[in-house]
């Protein structure tokens, strides 16, 4: 059966669902959804250069104190630039620009930098747009937010790799990986998108790793003020905290991680959780839905599993046909099928997008997939996540490229994951074709001397299942662990005042939970 070289980017989605609001007369609404600081941050348009604090290399002093200009950009925000160094073992060569919001709270005791996950999503569109989505109103009274473009990504010197139109084409290809000629077809594919994003991108794309990353987040630190780094991240963010805690953790200071990530973690441990988590996702949804009668998976759950099986074999066969004209092929159906899996309050619109499909309408589907990858409705898209979401890994992660290591991993994933196992396999087709090695091994974090460590985990979070949460806390010296007994992708902001509360009050009054707090 023709299968997607590329699997599904399950790992990106929380800043998406949780930060747009979505209406559509088919699919219906979606509801994705104690340090001392430095001088205060100013909330006016302009801010003098900030004092180095800390222990900081000669040859990047010019970047921890460069002034920069803080302007009204959007009502109660005020927005800036940001240099860094292209390649932080040339500090003195070429430089870069990361664009960062803020938001203006009088009399704030400090900022919060905030990363929303991916890699590739965008800090300055979570909060420039969605701010009530990603922290509290108790957060918001107490400190500025401030949203980045991470190197790479959005505003700030962004991957660029295809046209919107090859984007479209590109995202719906298939191949039949089961035969040299579907091998040999999707390794071309791969070769030539990396060969665009080489070309289009420049010399940036060789340093867009999330250790460049999080060396950019200290700068940031300095120049919002904060002799510490107070800091959410969520699901990949996790992994952009984690590694600055690794690198500064004198430099911690009221640090949350939600939806962990295991930073020992290889590629194959990363996509067998998912699978696992995935297909455990998909019986829970399937068992909530048979509690309405309007569900279209009706018997029991293996019976309402066995049928989005079908129906998904069954758009391997045979594309759907979309009323826009365009071919819903198996690589975009699972996009639009998994996003609603990121939140349990999700599961009614992909009841009616199930609903649809199985009546041969694949719209409410494509306009899922469309809605995950950024795509407008005149066919332009409005971010490079998934460019850059390639790009980044690619350098994080050592993949398997041998033939043989990628159809046993693919055997693996089939059984552990039967709806969705194979899609995810052959992932090292594309970092093999990549211009560029990757930079890092997996390996435990301890982050020795850091300030404690909130690490918050979901037990029925698909993305970044459970036990990541567990082993992250457990690798930090100072790691504290909260656990939300819930479904879907990450917990502040969803799962209730427990969760909640204990956030707000380590950042507010520097109360650290007890570990092993569940709700």
């Amino acid at each position: 059966m023709p299968q997607p070289t590329r699997q599904p980017q399950l790992a990106r989605h929380r800043w998406q669902s949780a930060v747009k609001a979505v209406a559509s007369a088919v699919v219906g609404i979606l509801v994705l959804s104690g340090c001392q600081l430095g001088k205060p941050d100013t909330t006016g348009p302009a801010s003098a250069a900030p004092e180095v604090i800390g222990d900081v290399a000669a040859e990047l002093e010019p970047y921890y104190a460069q002034e920069v200009m803080w302007e009204n950009c959007e009502e109660d925000f005020t927005c800036t630039q940001v240099e860094v160094p292209l390649d932080y073992a040339e500090p003195d060569g070429e430089r870069i620009e990361l664009a960062v919001i803020r938001s203006t709270t009088r009399g704030a005791q400090g900022s919060i930098l905030l990363n929303p996950g991916g890699p590739g999503g965008s800090g300055y569109e979570s909060v420039s747009q969605s701010l009530d989505a990603m922290a509290s109103d108790a957060l918001r009274s107490k400190y500025n937010i401030v949203g980045f473009d991470p190197r790479g990504v959005g505003r700030s010197a962004p991957v660029k790799c295809l046209t919107d139109s090859e984007r479209d084409a590109y995202r719906a290809e298939t191949f039949d990986l089961e035969i040299p000629a579907g091998l040999a077809a999707a390794t071309k594919a791969s070769t030539d998108f990396a060969e665009q994003c080489a070309k289009n991108t420049g010399d940036l794309l060789a340093h867009v790793d999330t250790e460049s990353a999080a060396r950019d987040l200290d700068i940031l630190r300095a120049i919002v003020g904060n002799k510490k780094l107070n800091y959410l991240g969520f699901s990949y963010g996790t992994f952009l905290g984690t590694t600055y805690a690794e690198l500064f953790p004198n430099n911690v200071g009221r640090m949350v991680l939600d939806g962990g990530i295991n930073p020992a973690n290889t590629s194959e441990e990363m996509t067998m959780g998912q699978a696992k988590g995935f297909e455990d996702a998909i019986r829970a949804y399937v068992a909530d839905c048979q509690t309405s009668n309007k569900c279209p998976l009706p018997g029991t759950v293996d019976d309402g599993v066995a049928k989005i099986r079908a129906l998904i074999e069954s758009v391997e066969e045979s594309p759907l046909m979309s009323s826009s004209g365009r071919e819903v092929t198996v690589p975009l159906f699972i996009s639009g099928f998994i996003l609603p899996l990121y939140n349990d309050a999700n599961w009614p619109t992909l009841t009616q997008a199930l609903t649809q499909a199985l009546q041969g309408n694949p719209d409410p589907i494509l306009y899922l997939a469309d809605f995950g990858a950024d795509r407008e409705e005149d066919g332009s898209y409005s971010s490079n996540s998934d460019f850059a979401f390639n790009a980044i890994n690619c350098l994080d992660y050592p993949m398997p490229a041998s033939l043989d290591a990628m159809r046993a991993d693919a055997a693996a994933l089939d059984k552990a994951s039967p709806t969705l196992g194979r899609f995810l396999a052959y992932g090292g087709i594309m970092c093999d074709a990549w211009p560029y090695d990757a930079v890092r091994e997996p390996h435990e974090v301890n982050a020795s001397g850091a300030d404690p460590i909130v690490v918050v985990g979901t037990t029925g979070d698909p993305a970044t299942p459970y036990e990541w949460s567990k082993a992250l806390a457990g690798q930090l010296e100072s790691g504290v662990l909260l656990t939300w007994e819930g479904q879907g992708h990450t917990a502040y902001g969803r799962a209730g005042d427990c969760i909640g509360d204990a956030v707000d009050n380590y950042f507010i009054d520097g109360t650290v939970p007890d570990d092993g707090t569940r709700c």
